[in-house]
């Protein structure tokens, strides 16, 4: 592949009823913070009995909230509509009830684009003792005070440039779905079964592909072909172009996955767009540095200097991620605090139970053979321990550092309860594959060399050869961090590159149409 899927990220939600005539929408997921609860505090005598007529924001507010489907939100969930409505009628009996709804709207709207609508289906970090927390109470009251709520609304968003191109991929592809009917969807054209076509030959219903192609801007809207069914060299590029875009094989050839990707509709393009909106508003803020971003269903890595004055291009590369069907790679933001040259693999016990017992069971030599070892719980190798003992956990089994590792010349740990780190293999060759949820639930790096240069950039000794010298066979070698590097395990089926593309992964482990669910989204 030639820089295939190139998707990027920077660095790591039931509303109660409130007794008035114009509550917020019925719940549709469980809510990260309910409005609902924070209005006592906002009315609490010290502020005018009526915020909105004392501060003339009002119809700003509602402006405000109609730009919710800009950031992927339903306007409907904060009923700006009724609002609007409510506002226009200026019922005096209505004023109370009105300025206490469009409060809760507004409280809602600006915790929602804080922290997120739903509460988070990943492991975030708790902030730590004496960390100061949002306070959607206080920043409103702030806001109105100065006069500024627009600056406010805007900075309640994440601040990251990734999230504000995603919204505009948003909104292109909304305009492309409405080009191309209700939902965008389209109809493959009949084409050879195999999917190989020949260059400089006729093929009815290629006019109709390049047609797709050219609404979804992977071949040139100049485009002024002749002979529309003829597979040209601009019509094999601008397939390529599709196909990185999508995390495919970049063949040029229209086969059975790229018809598949050109064949999803565009309002579920919109709505995958939508879900990574939320799910970056649940990133809490890192700390300018140095991190690392791992898109899970992508199946790439970035790591990059967020303080540096010219971030300039991360370093990327293909990862390998944990098996949809029963070993999924864990979703949180873990700190990675030392390197393991020449590691040993200390295999955890699910797998020693059930991959390896049975085989020493089968094999007495298997150990040896995999230049592997029983090991007691006092550190000491048991040479004779059996099957038996492994099962009942009399010993563990861990397997010497050698060409044979599984985690292959290099592990970067990030301590944490599931034992999930990165890592080297020995077997690269699996890296070409375009489905790679292979592993147990680490992460295999694929190119475990430069990333531990990234690691230890602030340690002037470990040059590239002092990195190459550390990975050759030889002792096991741990050297710990100057200072801990955020990892972000994240999952983003559609982003935005640096120049504007619009990308797009599988759905791997089945997490948008939760999530979808849990927003309301059709």
């Amino acid at each position: 592949m030639s820089r295939p899927f190139t998707l990027r990220l920077a660095a790591a939600v039931a509303l109660l009823a409130l007794a008035l005539p114009c509550a917020l929408a019925a719940p549709r997921g469980t809510p990260a913070v309910d409005a609902a609860l924070l209005l006592p505090r906002l009315y609490n005598g010290e502020q005018p009995a009526l915020l909105w007529s004392a501060s003339g924001q009002a119809a700003l507010a509602l402006d405000l909230l109609r730009t919710a489907s800009e950031h992927g939100l339903d306007g409907a969930y904060y009923d700006v509509d009724a609002l609007a409505a409510r506002y226009a009628s200026r019922n005096p009996a209505d004023a109370d009830a009105f300025d206490h709804a469009l409060s809760q709207a507004m409280l809602q709207f600006i915790s929602d684009l804080h922290g997120g609508r739903v509460k988070p289906d990943v492991r975030v970090p708790t902030p730590p003792a004496g960390a100061a927390r949002f306070d959607a109470v206080a920043y409103l009251r702030q806001a109105l005070a100065e006069q500024r709520l627009s600056e406010a609304v805007s900075a309640a968003a994440p601040a990251l440039p990734q999230y504000k191109r995603i919204q505009a991929t948003l909104q292109q592809y909304r305009t492309l779905a409405a080009q191309a009917g209700q939902t965008g969807a389209w109809s493959p054209p009949a084409l050879p079964a195999n999917g190989k076509l020949v260059a400089g030959s006729r093929y009815p219903g290629l006019g109709l592909l390049r047609q797709r192609l050219q609404l979804l801007g992977d071949l040139d809207g100049s485009d002024a072909a002749t002979e529309p069914d003829r597979y040209s060299d601009d019509l094999a590029a601008a397939i390529k172009h599709f196909q990185a875009r999508h995390g495919l094989d970049e063949t040029g050839q229209p086969g059975r996955d790229t018809i598949a990707a050109l064949k999803v509709p565009l309002s579920r393009r919109v709505r995958q767009l939508a879900l990574t909106l939320e799910r970056m508003r649940w990133l809490p803020p890192l700390r300018p540095g140095r991190v690392i971003v791992v898109n899970v269903a992508a199946y790439r890595l970035w790591a990059f200097d967020t303080s540096a004055a010219d971030i300039g291009e991360p370093l990327e590369m293909r990862v390998i991620v944990g098996k949809a069907a029963r070993t999924q790679t864990p979703l949180f933001i873990g700190q990675m605090s030392y390197l393991e040259f020449n590691p040993y693999w200390n295999v955890p016990r699910s797998i020693a139970v059930a991959e390896i017992a049975p085989k020493l069971a089968r094999n007495p030599g298997y150990l040896r053979q995999n230049n592997m070892e029983l090991v007691a719980p006092n550190g000491q190798v048991q040479g004779g321990a059996s099957a038996a003992a492994l099962r009942s956990g009399a010993v563990r089994v861990r397997q010497r550092p050698g060409p044979q590792n599984a985690l292959g010349a290099v592990k970067f740990a990030m301590p944490n309860t599931m034992n999930i780190y990165l890592h080297s293999t020995s077997a690269q060759e699996l890296f070409g594959k375009v489905r790679r949820d292979l592993s147990h639930g680490c992460i295999r790096v694929e190119r475990p060399a430069e990333l531990a240069a990234f690691v230890l950039a602030d340690q002037a000794h470990w040059s590239p050869a002092a990195i190459a010298t550390a990975m050759a066979p030889g002792p096991n070698r741990t050297v710990r961090l100057g200072q801990t590097i955020p990892v972000v395990l994240f999952y983003a089926t559609a982003a935005t590159d640096r120049s504007g593309r619009a990308l797009f992964a599988n759905d791997i482990y089945q997490r948008d149409d939760k999530l979808a669910q849990a927003l309301g989204a059709p």
